[in-house]
């Protein structure tokens, strides 16, 4: 299997879960870290907005103003919202931790 980076937060289940059925893939604590551009910009053209988690407790604290912002930038700016984990194999992204996402990561 390619490379696998899991972009997430320490203290997420699904994120714990994910790390360990794969204690060897990397992982980036993006609200230590942030999230990297690119990896941003390629899962939003991926997922669009299913990227954003507005059932968060950083959404629900968001004003209606900064809401209405542009998603881009509030990833950018609070990358906590993200839905978790990513996870980017090679080119490819996966976006939760659901058994149908487990299946294709053949956990």
């Amino acid at each position: 299997m390619a490379p696998m980076v899991i972009y997430g937060i320490v203290n997420c289940d699904n994120c714990r879960k994910a790390r360990k059925a794969f204690p060897e893939a990397g992982f980036v604590d993006v609200r230590e870290d942030g999230l990297p551009d690119t990896v941003r910009d390629a899962a939003w053209a991926h997922f669009g907005t299913s990227l954003i988690n507005t059932r968060s407790t950083t959404w629900r604290n968001l004003d209606e103003v900064t809401r209405a912002h542009n998603p881009l930038d509030l990833l950018a700016a609070h990358p906590t919202l993200m839905k978790r984990p990513l996870i980017k194999v090679a080119a490819e992204f996966y976006l939760g931790w659901t058994k149908a996402i487990q299946a294709d990561l053949e956990v």
